[in-house]
């Protein structure tokens, strides 16, 4: 595997920010919830996954796990195919639940917006949105983020659970691709 160093433009959010800011959005999603039975996080993988584990980590009362798997990028990793295709659905019913959908990134909103409303027709108690990444200036479907890690400017990112070909999600940083670098092949 080619060292990351090869295409990292720069650290846009490190991994002290990112603890602080996974800490903060479990104690308001605790306050938020405080005396609600049946919460659900639901994981939209396999970029949120890292986000999830870490959140959960400050998420203070009851709550249980879901994941979804749903691709909407064509040929280019770059560029939404503005069709999403759920590839894995969540297993259980949500029906009187309290759902947090939790997403690495939101881009398009094209993803989530298709998401929440197929989420929507199971009669969930409640039904909300937590990303790390909110992109509002790519944003062509409108949807309404309740949580919000960062909002980043039309940036190309990846690490802490974000890849390149479905490398480097692993890194503790959120870094940006150098403009012209060749990372795959």
């Amino acid at each position: 595997m080619r060292d990351y160093h090869e295409f990292l433009d720069e650290i846009l959010i490190d991994e002290d920010q990112l603890r602080a800011r996974v800490a903060a959005l479990g104690a308001q999603i605790s306050a938020d919830y405080t005396g609600t039975r049946d919460l659900l996080l639901v994981c939209v993988l396999k970029g949120g996954v890292m986000f999830l584990t870490d959140l959960m980590k400050h998420i203070t009362i009851p709550h249980a796990i879901e994941f979804m798997a749903v691709s909407s990028y064509g040929v280019s990793v770059r560029e939404s195919s503005g069709v999403a295709k759920i590839d894995l659905d969540v297993r259980q019913p949500i029906t009187d639940c309290h759902v947090i959908i939790v997403e690495d990134i939101i881009d398009s909103g094209t993803t989530l917006s298709y998401i929440r409303r197929l989420l929507e027709t199971r009669a969930p108690a409640s039904l909300k949105i937590c990303t790390l990444l909110n992109k509002p200036s790519r944003r062509v479907t409108p949807v309404k983020v309740d949580y919000v890690g960062f909002e980043i400017a039309d940036k190309f990112v990846f690490g802490y659970g974000l890849d390149l070909d479905e490398m480097y999600r692993n890194l503790p940083f959120i870094g940006v691709v150098r403009e012209g670098a060749k990372w795959n092949g």
